[in-house]
């Protein structure tokens, strides 16, 4: 059997994806210009995911409009989820 497959076999793809950009408002999640908004990128478990959206939001911190989110995308595509 192929390592990858074992590997993938024990440890469950989780797909977190993390994007961001500048709000309308601080205090409201509404983007000002949705052509703008940042990919940062998908992630197969929510621990990559929060290294790579902190590193982001850290790395934006003197603009008070700026912020990233993480989608926990794979709750979306489950098809057993929608109960």
């Amino acid at each position: 059997m192929d390592p990858l497959s074992m590997a993938d076999s024990h440890d469950p793809q989780l797909l977190h994806l993390v994007i961001g950009g500048e709000m309308r408002h601080p205090a409201e999640p509404v983007f000002r210009d949705l052509s703008q908004v940042e990919f940062v990128g998908a992630f197969g478990n929510y621990e990559e995911a929060k290294k790579a959206w902190k590193a982001r939001a850290q790395a934006t911190v003197d603009n008070a409009h700026m912020r990233y989110f993480i989608l926990h995308a794979h709750k979306l595509i489950d098809p057993r989820s929608d109960v």
